[in-house]
Formats: structure tokens, C-alpha cells, sequence
């Protein structure tokens, strides 16, 4: 493999990019460009190569830790195309729905607010506040022992969330908090901490409209 000095002025990847565009590039081509320079004792073309190695070997997988396991490969240039990654994710969901208020949950999860039984529900969202997914935790009469935070903590996790927001209905209508509701957010709001992943809101859902944690500042 020739290095980045021996190739062609015209295949090098940044001369070749602006001759051709970014689909004309591979993806360590693409990688070298976003990389710069390579390190001592390694350009950049062979760092580029073993880094789209570990791409394909479990891409879902890829980390800080793992990128930096690659020799010469420091915490900058992994911080680096980390940043790039997760930009490029963020854009390209773009159009899909971000969460900024306890109106925005509200409007998205309205559905349930005429169901006959409680439905205890969680958005998780990136860090671009866009929704990743929604899901129903749990069916039933809402208490501490039928809402277990490893539920909702191993798919925030599965997810790679940044944040949550855990919301339930009351049949009932009332828009009022009560103390089963207080205790469960105060407990995920606990795990929360431990985990990482921040707990932004728990939204009541009625028909006459909701009840914010949040807005109410009992999130502390």
C-alpha cells in the first residue's frame, strides 16, 4: 500500500475529492480527509484503514474507548470523528420531531389521553432534543413496584439517549399529581443521575390538557 507521499498528486483523497466530489472517495479516503494528517510512524491512509476496520467489525458498538484502543490514534483525532459521526446523525433526522416543551409531548403522545386504562410511556430523545423512539413501559394502575427503572433505563441505554421523558394519562382526567406519581419520578429521577441520562420531564396527559413536572419545578 502505497503511503499518502506516494500517491498521484490527482489520487490523493482531498485532490481527488475536489476533481470528483465525495462519492467518488472510499470510505478511508473519506476518513483521511476528515483526519487531516496521520501520526508518528503511521499516515494517515493506513490509520484511516484501521479505523474503517473497526467501522465494519461493529459500528453499533464504537466508542471513545475503542477508537482510542488503536495505536497512535489519541484522544483528539477519536473525540474527532466521534463529533463528525454524531453530527451527521443528527442532520440527517433533521426532519424528524424534536421535543422542546411539555406542549410538544402533549401533542405527540395525545392519542392517549381518552384511553380507558393509564399507559405509562417514555420518549427518548439525542441530544439534538429530536424523538429516537416512544414507547409504552407499562398498562395498569401506575405504582412504584409495576414501574421498574431497569425498564426504562435499558431501552434509554439500547438507544444511546441523551435524555427522557417519562409521561403517563390519567382516565380520571385529573391533572393533578399524586403521590405515586411524585415517588416514581423522584426514584428514576435517581437512577437517572446514576446512569447518565437526564430525566427532562414527566408529562400527566388528560383530555383537558397536562401536567408538567418540569414546568411545575418539582424536577429540581
Amino acid at each position: 500500500m502505497k503511503s499518502i507521499k506516494e500517491l498521484h498528486q490527482d489520487d490523493k483523497p482531498r485532490e481527488k475529492l475536489a476533481r470528483k466530489g465525495t462519492q467518488s472517495l472510499k470510505n478511508d479516503e473519506l476518513l483521511s480527509v476528515l483526519l487531516g494528517s496521520g501520526v508518528k510512524g503511521k499516515d494517515v491512509r493506513k490509520l484511516s484503514k484501521e479505523i474503517i476496520a473497526l467501522f465494519d467489525q461493529d459500528f453499533d458498538a464504537l466508542s471513545l474507548e475503542r477508537l482510542c484502543h488503536i495505536h497512535g490514534l489519541g484522544l483528539a483525532k477519536a473525540s474527532q470523528i466521534l463529533a463528525a459521526i454524531e453530527l451527521s446523525r443528527r442532520y440527517l433526522i433533521q426532519n424528524n420531531q424534536r421535543i422542546t416543551s411539555a406542549k410538544d409531548v402533549y401533542e405527540e403522545l395525545y392519542a392517549f389521553c381518552k384511553k380507558k386504562q393509564e399507559h405509562f410511556l417514555m420518549i427518548t430523545l439525542d441530544g439534538a432534543s429530536h424523538i429516537i423512539e416512544t414507547r409504552t413501559i407499562f398498562i395498569g394502575t401506575l405504582n412504584q413496584s409495576m414501574v421498574h427503572p431497569r425498564e426504562v433505563f435499558a431501552n434509554a441505554i439500547s438507544d444511546r439517549a441523551a435524555g427522557i421523558i417519562i409521561a403517563h394519562n390519567h382516565p380520571s382526567g385529573t391533572l393533578k399529581a399524586s403521590q405515586a406519581d411524585i415517588q416514581i419520578t423522584q426514584r428514576l429521577k435517581e437512577v437517572a443521575k446514576l446512569v447518565g441520562i437526564e430525566l427532562l420531564d414527566h408529562v400527566i396527559l388528560a383530555s383537558g390538557g397536562y401536567f408538567s413536572f418540569s414546568e411545575e419545578g418539582l424536577l429540581g
